[in-house]
């Protein structure tokens, strides 16, 4: 069975270790503790906890098929007579998007404003950053 440890937990969710621990502490998210005393989170209630954090957000409110969203904050803007590429940076990871101008001012884009990415791709590839078979 895949665990995690408190510091792997936090950068997969984008928060820091003592949020995890807090939600630990406060029995939101289950852990175990190894031979070691450490507490290890089980990938299934990880993953179990990320869904239900999902469905406790507005998603419920949209209708869209789409079901890739992060939220993030804008960190660039960068604009040009037709075109304009938006990066935002939700928990680690950076997300770039490239659309009209016209869309960008519509929406008031500009760096600090807090925005959804939402990804609808007929193509996505998963990976994997180690062999399967090698359990944690």
């Amino acid at each position: 069975m895949t665990t995690f440890r408190i510091s792997e937990a936090a950068a997969l969710l984008g928060v820091s270790a003592d949020t995890v621990r807090r939600w630990v502490d406060g029995g939101r998210l289950v852990a175990d503790r190894d031979e070691h005393g450490h507490r290890r989170i089980p990938g299934a209630a990880l993953a179990e906890f990320v869904r239900a954090q999902a469905a406790g957000g507005d998603q419920a409110e949209r209708f869209s098929s789409a079901r890739n969203r992060m939220r993030g904050i804008v960190t660039a803007v960068i604009r040009d007579g037709v075109m304009a590429q938006v990066d935002v940076q939700a928990g680690p990871f950076r997300i770039v998007s490239l659309m009209s101008r016209e869309a960008a001012d519509e929406l008031g884009l500009e760096v600090g404003v807090v925005a959804e990415a939402v990804v609808k791709s007929t193509t996505v590839v998963v990976e994997r950053p180690d062999p399967p078979g090698d359990a944690r």
